[in-house]
């Protein structure tokens, strides 16, 4: 069975506006990773929403684990911002059962070439075929369970909370 990827937004799929200096959405990456990467892994992707997580309301969260309760994959990664990905780690855990889930995302948008993205997607993907049935996140080549997880905004990693 193919791997669900669900695309809500974050700095993942960020895009930057010479002229005003804004980051924007435009449309997902997802397509071109998976060729960079050159990925033979089968996969569903569908974006659910193209969202700063910072602006995710707890509807966005509802919709996200409806859909991942509602898709006949089991294995699931959905690119997320990564200022709040651990709240909707927290909903999923709540909601979903018996998937296993993966929450990823990148420090510095793809566009800028330098980014940690596709580093990130690749390990989601292999946590994804590899971890029990659950809900984790994963950034820096590392898995965290949900709720022993938190991002650290002065060192810009992820790290464990106990």
């Amino acid at each position: 069975m193919a791997i669900r990827i669900f695309i809500t937004g974050g700095t993942f799929d960020k895009e930057y506006n010479e002229i005003t200096g804004q980051l924007y959405f435009n449309d997902t990456h997802m397509h071109d990773l998976l060729e960079m990467g050159r990925s033979k892994v089968k996969v569903e992707i569908r974006t659910l929403m193209m969202v700063d997580s910072l602006e995710m309301t707890d509807e966005d969260r509802e919709l996200i684990a409806y859909q991942c309760n509602q898709c006949d994959e089991t294995q699931i990664v959905i690119t997320h911002g990564t200022d709040t990905m651990s709240d909707t780690a927290k909903v999923l855990a709540q909601k979903v059962k018996n998937k296993t889930i993966i929450l990823t995302g990148a420090m510095i948008p793809i566009k800028f070439g330098s980014s940690d993205g596709l580093f990130n997607l690749g390990s989601a993907i292999a946590f994804a075929q590899t971890l029990s049935a659950g809900v984790y996140v994963a950034m820096n080549g590392r898995y965290f369970f949900w709720d022993n997880v938190r991002k650290n905004k002065q060192t810009g990693m992820f790290e464990e909370m106990k």
